[in-house]
């Protein structure tokens, strides 16, 4: 029987270790006419979870697709562990450690959840596409590595040793979102980008994966970046929020200092109820 997790892990000092630092430094985002991103700035400190949250429009998905690599900013920089990232291609940002979720999921539909989570290990392995087709001992012992790998350190973390078989066609929302932060933590993250985690969850769902959230950063020692809507959420598990305006960081700061800040009261309730808080 695989061992838990917790105690193939190694200590919460050394798993700390392992998360790199994320600086995001005065990226401008432009298509066409539309100015989406105005010289935003902000940090995610190593091992540590930061959110960055704002009004639906304000630019939060553009952020996260720039880090990514999706988008090419038209200035700024995206540096992960100090090392400028901005023109490296999205594959190579994978194998420096970047790994992400999407808003929407995006899942292979008509794979098993095991099938899916397996997908998010194969850029690390050295068999080329000729060994992969032929299934040649070394690839063969890849693939039973990553197997193992996945069934001990992803799926018993994340309680789906249950459905692992099964197709995520069938599967319910809740644990469709699940699988995909599986698939993102079989690529051996050491940041962790996460588009809106929760949406679409029950009280029940969030909670759960919150808790997984926060398991991945203390145990792991992942770096954690997530855009949510939810900001109960936002503000229990947090170290550090950034939030964006109209494509601009109007605060940053401890969850306590961001919900005191009047700009930020302004943005999320409008200029009267803001003077009314």
């Amino acid at each position: 029987m695989s061992q838990p997790v917790t105690a193939t892990m190694a200590s919460g000092v050394q798993a700390a270790e392992r998360g790199l630092a994320l600086a995001v430094e005065a990226v401008d985002l432009r298509f066409g006419g539309i100015h989406a991103l105005r010289g935003v700035s902000f940090s995610a400190a190593p091992g540590q979870i930061t959110a960055v949250i704002g009004p639906n429009g304000a630019g939060k998905t553009s952020v996260f697709n720039t880090i990514s690599g999706f988008y090419r900013p038209a200035a700024g920089r995206i540096k992960l562990g100090g090392r400028d990232i901005t023109d490296v291609p999205v594959h190579a940002r994978a194998a420096l450690g970047l790994a992400r979720t999407f808003q929407n999921i995006a899942l292979f539909r008509g794979l098993t959840v095991l099938e899916n989570i397996k997908l998010g290990g194969h850029h690390a392995m050295h068999a080329g596409v000729l060994a992969a087709l032929a299934y040649t001992r070394s690839a063969r012992s890849e693939e039973t590595a990553l197997r193992e790998e996945v069934e001990r350190k992803v799926i018993n973390f994340l309680e789906i040793d249950h459905i692992r078989n099964q197709s995520v066609d069938a599967l319910p929302y809740g644990l469709q979102k699940r699988v995909e932060l599986a698939r993102a933590l079989a690529m051996r993250p050491r940041v962790l980008l996460l588009d809106e985690p929760v949406a679409g969850m029950n009280r029940e769902e969030t909670e759960d994966m919150a808790r997984y959230i926060l398991d991945v950063q203390e145990e792991w020692g992942v770096t954690v970046l997530l855009v949510e809507h939810d900001m109960g959420m936002v503000m229990d598990i947090s170290a550090h929020v950034a939030v964006l305006n109209f494509g601009e960081v109007i605060a940053s700061g401890t969850p306590a200092e961001v919900r005191r800040h009047p700009q930020v009261i302004e943005a999320y309730l409008g200029a009267e109820s803001a003077v009314a808080a």
